[in-house]
């Protein structure tokens, strides 16, 4: 994992200029997290089942978040499988019944039960001890998510990305919303987890792209005009521009193993060089809607709720602060 995590520094530290030397230097060492970031939300633990406290913003974007998640997995079963299929997916109440699902920095777990409660088997996981003990807690209460009532459909692991990438299981969905932003080394943080990620399966993330836009609402109007975050929340330089994702995964590739070593699948590694997970781009710079995608998520403060762009809006602006994005790894990868 070092010497993967040099190896993609080194080549894709140009895709994001204004953090290179930050991510140069964090190449030093494998870990992505960062302390005074844990720290920071530690302290906010015992609020993240307040709807009215600091973590609000959360809960109400949490519905836009898990209504992407589900579409996009409908979305990839018709291309993969065909109209009948999608419509059986979507006849069923617990949509993702019989996938695996990782939720990386699940925090309180606002999102793992939601998607517990849509039938996954769903781990989350969290540098955070006191945020893994407040999940558990809130799901041990509730029957449908306990053990004991759903068959061990929600788990949670005081664990990063990087400590999982060391073990064998990989998942068909894997999910890391508002977590990237807050890591030290955004680059290994990215490889962490798309080695977790099946071949054919589906990553997600949910991030702040760095303009002068999302600087004014997300730091200068939320957190010291409005206090509807904290203070010290966000840090505008970790903010990460689509753009640098998808530039990401165009150059992407697992470094092939040694004779005889598992690769990230499970296989044993052959020596080939695998595809990037984007191919190619059109107008915009965006990638093919088959193998990622960018949606921007807006906040409308008259209704107090979340709504998520459609797709023709992206290459006019509708990214340039809170965005969702997808991409799925390649079968052949």
């Amino acid at each position: 994992m070092f010497s993967l995590v040099q190896r993609q520094t080194t080549r894709l530290s140009h895709f994001f200029p204004q953090n290179a030397r930050r991510f140069q230097s964090a190449a030093a060492t494998s870990s992505t997290i960062n302390a005074a970031e844990i720290a920071h939300f530690s302290r906010l633990s015992s609020s993240w089942w307040d709807e009215r406290g600091e973590l609000a913003m959360l809960h109400r974007m949490n519905p836009v978040r898990v209504r992407y998640i589900r579409e996009k997995l409908l979305e990839s079963t018709f291309e993969d499988h065909g109209e009948d299929a999608r419509r059986e997916m979507e006849s069923r109440r617990e949509v993702l019944k019989g996938m695996d699902v990782l939720d990386v920095g699940c925090g309180g777990g606002l999102l793992s039960e939601s998607l517990a409660r849509l039938g996954a088997r769903t781990l989350g996981i969290d540098a955070s001890e006191s945020n893994v003990g407040i999940a558990l807690t809130h799901a041990s209460v509730d029957p449908q998510l306990s053990s004991s009532g759903s068959g061990n459909s929600l788990e949670y692991r005081h664990a990063s990305a990087e400590q999982l990438v060391k073990e064998p299981k990989r998942f068909d969905v894997v999910c890391s919303m508002e977590v990237i932003e807050h890591v030290d080394n955004p680059l290994a943080f990215l490889s962490a987890c798309a080695q977790l990620v099946k071949p054919g399966g589906h990553l997600f993330l949910s991030t702040i792209a760095r303009t002068p836009l999302s600087y004014f609402l997300t730091i200068l109007a939320a957190e010291h005009i409005l206090h509807e975050v904290a203070v010290g929340t966000h840090t505008y330089s970790k903010f990460i521009d689509p753009s640098e994702l998808i530039s990401f995964f165009q150059s992407y590739r697992p470094s092939p193993s040694s004779p005889g070593t598992p690769t990230d699948s499970g296989d044993m590694g052959s020596g080939a060089s695998p595809r990037p997970w984007i191919t190619r781009t059109y107008a915009h710079g965006l990638p093919t809607r088959l193998e990622a995608e960018v949606r921007g998520i807006v906040y409308i403060p008259w209704t107090g709720e979340w709504k998520l762009m459609s797709r023709s809006s992206t290459p006019w602006g509708a990214a340039q602060c809170n965005y969702l994005f997808w991409v799925r790894r390649p079968m052949d990868s």
